[in-house]
């Protein structure tokens, strides 16, 4: 049963070692043992998909559901934040309403200004303040993008064992830009290069595709090649379906370097020659980690809003929630593309990423994700 939940889940449902069972999802104070049905087969209409908008291009604003606030003062801000914090309790919902309904850049704006009031760090008082995943997910609102995003990878490799589906998660999904800031963060935080410690954390096939996407030196043309795709499908399939065994390295080179609109026309031309989804090849051809990371790059090609629909599903499908999760994508998402995250959450599910959140959340905690989905779409 445990293999087969293995083999279906996304890569992006944060998973722990059992000792006696084998390995299952987990969140930060809750287990997940529910089974997974078949993974989702993310926008078939290939043809389409060559010329519609990617969110690896995307700037941040144009499709986030939290916008920077008109007439901002970050100190009027954080004298309202420093009352809510050292008056009799703490009054959770300025917290909430201020902290949502400003952008990052203007949260960085009020971090310094309440330090310069207080002689304390808005970061220091929300961890004494408040507590939970309320908390962390105060916490991650206040930090900046590329110091979240550095932050949740440190966490994967820290102790024993690595988070592999975190790791899958932002590489996967993360523009050249965004794996150069998060780089930068580690190393002034750390003094060391990532990829020099993720080498030291993963090893075999999924650590050589794992690393190529760390550079974040992806091909960044807008254009596609069309007979470079033939070529580059042709490869893939001469590697894997038409094959005894598979040559992981043609893969790993083609879809860690391509560009996305190469790639989207690579995906046409591969399902031309095979009569499969090269989705469904890699699923049929290799195993693990680096059949999940693959996979992973596939979906983020065909819609990185659509990948987050179906990450935030799994998330909180079943008999426990996973925070960790839903709080990564939530956060790091809401002034990027999470109005389409919305909508592909509607439309592969047939309810409301907003009905979910209310289901399988409370208190605080599920008012803040509320307030940064935005919006209810069942209607």
């Amino acid at each position: 049963m445990y293999e087969a939940s293995l083999k279906a889940a996304p890569a992006c449902i944060e998973w722990a070692w059992s000792t006696d069972s084998g390995r299952f999802p987990v969140s930060t104070e809750k287990v997940r043992r529910n089974t997974f049905p078949v993974q989702t087969e993310i926008q078939d209409d290939l043809d389409s998909l060559v010329n519609s908008p990617s969110s690896f291009a995307a700037t941040g604003g144009e499709r986030g559901t939290i916008k920077p606030r008109g007439n901002f003062d970050a100190k009027e801000d954080a004298v309202a934040l420093r009352k809510a914090i050292e008056g009799l309790g703490t009054k959770e919902k300025t917290l909430i309403d201020i902290l949502t309904h400003r952008s990052s850049a203007q949260r960085q704006l009020i971090c310094e200004a309440y330090q310069e009031a207080t002689g304390r760090t808005l970061l220091e008082d929300l961890e004494g303040d408040t507590h939970g995943d309320f908390e962390d997910l105060l916490v991650a609102l206040i930090t900046p993008p590329a110091a979240f995003d550095c932050h949740e990878v440190m966490r994967a490799m820290k102790g024993v064992g690595t988070n592999d589906s975190i790791l899958i998660e932002i590489f996967a999904s993360r523009s050249n830009q965004q794996i150069k800031a998060l780089s930068d963060v580690y190393l002034e935080e750390t003094e060391k290069k990532l990829t020099l410690d993720l080498k030291t954390e993963v090893s075999g096939d999924f650590s050589t595709a794992l690393l190529v996407l760390a550079e974040g030196k992806r091909d960044e043309s807008t254009t596609a090649d069309v007979e470079k795709a033939k070529e580059d499908a042709k490869t893939l399939y001469d590697a894997g379906e038409k094959k005894w065994g598979t040559d992981e390295t043609k893969f790993i080179d083609i879809l860690c370097h391509r560009s996305i609109p190469q790639l989207r026309q690579t995906l046409v031309e591969y399902k031309n020659i095979s009569g499969k989804s090269l989705q469904q090849s890699i699923e049929g051809e290799m195993s693990g980690e680096l059949e999940e990371l693959l996979v992973a790059v596939v979906k983020c090609v065909k819609s990185v809003p659509a990948y987050f629909a179906e990450c935030l599903y799994y998330s909180m499908k079943g008999g426990g929630t996973d925070e960790s999760t839903l709080n990564r994508i939530m956060v790091s998402r809401s002034e990027i593309d999470l109005l389409d995250i919305r909508a592909e959450f509607k439309k592969l599910y047939s309810y409301s990423l907003h009905s979910a959140i209310e289901s399988d959340c409370h208190g605080d905690y599920e008012k803040t994700l509320l307030k940064i989905c935005g919006g209810d779409d069942e209607s």
